[in-house]
């Protein structure tokens, strides 16, 4: 029988969707950084790098269904049902045991390749199989790179031969797993990139990913969907006025109530929450320091997110999200509790659930405090939720 391989039409462009992802990749790396923990009782030391770090590490742990991938070597190994082998391996059936086996065939140089040039691909011709595959080779170019310079040049290849189009491109592909690749990698791209985030609004990026959550999609494939929205709109309060501007709110509204999305619900809490103190704080350093730009600061100045907040609701919404069981969820909804406060206090003290729900979290919180006393714990975590529990519960009477 004939070695299977990819046909040879199909590598070249396949090369150079590897060469995008890579450069994604690098962007990705850049939010790794080791920070502080974050403080509830003390939201002025939180910081939203810390919540895309933790964001991005959940999303680059995609479903390990969807992304069992095969790591060849230069030596032949079997492969596993359902595995996705990377661009450039040679596969082979072993007629002696049935098994398909595979194994590196060359050396990457796409990434020499692609200098200079420009992609003009129809992202619509790839398959989910494909991007599995590519995926799981810049996933493992990225634990090659240890040089900041490097990354960050890499991070500007994806704007320098067209790359970014191409992925944003993708959120239009009627695979649901090639617009989940797509999502992810742009929220990747997006990253502590203004660069990046500047031409993916003018490319339409904001749009699509709105469209997405609006509409009936699986759940895995608006998870990323959201990711990217999260890493588009941090720290660019431009994307954030359009944001306003295109319903983004009413869409978002709409995604935490509908049936089984809690783990969306609590993001999309935690975006709202990021976006409302990066706006305080920007405008506090503007005042203390003056060292913001004029322009940037006029920008923020745009953003009325907090109206938007009152008049859609969110009030409610968020003070309904309490009632989630787990303990980081609620975490989360405090700590957006307390930033809306100033706008919501009326409609939280005429909402009657959200009194019996803050006294049933303080009885909670109490005994689970006391254990962490018990156990030598001056400043636990429950202790801290009990501090904001207590400190809400104050501010309503």
């Amino acid at each position: 029988m004939a070695p299977q391989s990819l046909p040879s039409s199909r590598m070249a462009p396949l090369g150079m969707l590897l060469g995008l992802l890579m450069a994604a990749c690098f962007t990705f790396c850049l939010s790794h950084q080791n920070l502080k923990e974050f403080a509830l009782t003390n939201p002025e030391k939180s910081s939203t790098k810390e919540t895309e770090r933790k964001e991005t590490k959940a999303e680059e742990e995609l479903d390990a269904e969807v992304l069992e991938v095969f790591h060849p070597t230069h030596e032949w190994q079997a492969l596993q049902p359902g595995q996705a082998v990377p661009a450039g391996s040679h596969v082979r059936l072993n007629l002696q045991t049935g098994e398909r086996e595979a194994k590196l065939q060359y050396e990457d140089k796409f990434r020499n390749n692609l200098k200079g040039k420009r992609l003009d691909i129809n992202t619509n011709t790839y398959t989910s199989q494909d991007l599995k595959s590519a995926l799981a080779k810049f996933k493992e170019g990225a634990e090659m790179e240890s040089s900041k310079e490097d990354k960050m040049d890499n991070a500007q290849d994806l704007l320098s031969f067209g790359g970014l189009q191409v992925v944003i491109n993708g959120l239009n592909s009627t695979e649901p797993l090639v617009k989940e690749y797509a999502a992810f990698v742009l929220g990747a791209a997006f990253s502590s990139n203004p660069k990046v985030q500047v031409e993916a609004i003018e490319g339409g990026a904001l749009q699509k990913l709105l469209v997405i959550l609006a509409t009936e999609q699986p759940l895995t494939a608006k998870k990323k969907v959201l990711f990217a929205l999260c890493s588009l709109l941090r720290h660019f309060p431009y994307a954030q006025r359009q944001f306003l501007k295109l319903g983004g709110l009413q869409v978002l509204r709409t995604l935490v109530q509908e049936k089984g999305t809690e783990v969306l619900a609590v993001r999309v809490v935690t975006l709202l929450y990021d976006l409302v103190t990066e706006k305080m704080f920007a405008e506090e350093e503007a005042e203390l320091t003056q060292e913001m730009s004029p322009e940037k600061l006029q920008q923020y100045r745009q953003v009325h997110l907090l109206p938007g907040l009152w008049e859609q609701g969110w009030c409610e919404i968020t003070a309904h999200l309490l009632a989630l069981p787990e303990h980081d969820a609620r975490e989360k909804v405090l700590q957006t509790l307390g930033v809306l406060l100033t706008t919501c206090r009326d409609r939280y003290r005429q909402d009657p659930q959200l009194g019996r729900t803050l006294a049933s979290l303080q009885a909670e919180y109490q005994v689970l405090a006391s254990l962490e006393l018990q156990d030598g714990e001056d400043e636990g975590y429950f202790q801290e939720l009990l501090g904001s529990v207590n400190s809400l519960l104050k501010e309503l009477r």
